[in-house]
């Protein structure tokens, strides 16, 4: 239990006691945990405390919050090495994940100007515009903005956008994926992206742009990320 002389702040020694309760499985992966109240009344300290112990678990991917519902302990963070180049739907296949996509957003559009730079296109010439929430055994890791030129594949419809763009363009359209350049950052959750991810604002977010080319040295998609911090980690291997 909690030592009040000792010279360890509060609240981190909840953190550890809670972290012991999630080691030994006594709070197991998905169960809710107390309430901040109850872990108050039976630790005798401030709500305030348990909340900054609970929230630095949170931030550390242990715990996850769910509006309303309450705090839970979360599953190991998904590991995505930053080397190789391969789509949502094979990397959590791979892993023994079921993948799934909810389509929010499909429409042809005139891209605005940096995303038309980005893809090398013309003056007019139009891309598929589409928004997915990309989920592994149904939990929603990231939301995906993706920008596809239409002469590349222009029979792009809703049905094949819940599945491999990665795939389709490969083995429908004979295709070969080249290489990608990514762009990774942190930031803190929209008010839009918290809703469409089932998180609380304030939190973490990894925010990742892709453009990924052909083997021609043509680029075929802009990809624009917000992975759930709580639930994803890159991971990168450096030799000297």
């Amino acid at each position: 239990m909690l030592d009040k002389n000792s010279p360890v702040p509060m609240y981190i020694q909840i953190e550890e006691f809670l972290k012991g309760k999630i080691f030994e499985e006594e709070y197991k992966i998905g169960e809710n945990i107390p309430s901040e109240r109850e872990f108050s009344e039976q630790l005798g300290v401030s709500r305030m405390t348990v909340r900054h112990a609970i929230t630095n678990l949170v931030n550390s991917g242990l715990l996850y919050r769910e509006k309303g519902r309450g705090t839970y302990v979360a599953n190991p963070k998904l590991e995505q090495p930053l080397s190789g180049l391969t789509s949502f739907t094979e990397d959590m296949r791979s892993r023994g994940y079921e993948p799934s996509n909810k389509l929010i957003r499909f429409e042809k559009i005139i891209p605005p100007i940096d995303i038309a730079k980005a893809l090398q296109m013309k003056t007019g010439d139009e891309v598929f515009s589409v928004v997915r929430i990309r989920n592994a055994d149904q939990l929603p890791m990231a939301i995906e903005r993706t920008y596809i030129p239409v002469e590349i594949i222009p029979d792009l419809d809703k049905s094949m956008v819940l599945g491999s763009l990665y795939s389709l363009i490969e083995e429908r359209h004979h295709q070969k994926i080249g290489h990608a350049s990514q762009l990774m950052e942190a930031a803190l959750v929209t008010k839009e992206d918290s809703k469409l991810l089932n998180i609380e604002q304030p939190s973490a977010v990894l925010i990742i742009e892709r453009k990924s080319y052909l083997s021609t040295g043509i680029p075929f998609e802009l990809v624009r990320s917000t992975y759930r911090a709580d639930r994803y980690k890159f991971i990168s291997e450096i030799q000297r």
